[in-house]
């Protein structure tokens, strides 16, 4: 599957598709989530709802 089809599928409020773009991006996630050097466990839970809340808006 490329990856529109699993944003439209994301977007239709597919689990797995959900998942697989969260894992997609997790490296970034993970990186962007440590402050001063200490990884933030309440940064990166943010930046996964943020990401998930792009998904729904982003127009394909």
């Amino acid at each position: 599957m490329n990856f529109k089809e699993l944003l439209l599928r994301a977007q239709a409020e597919d689990q797995q598709a959900k998942e697989k773009l969260l894992s997609l991006y997790q490296p970034l996630l993970m990186k962007e989530a440590v402050v001063n050097g200490v990884f933030d466990e309440d940064v990166y839970q943010e930046l996964c709802i943020t990401l998930l809340t792009c998904i729904k808006r982003f127009k394909v």
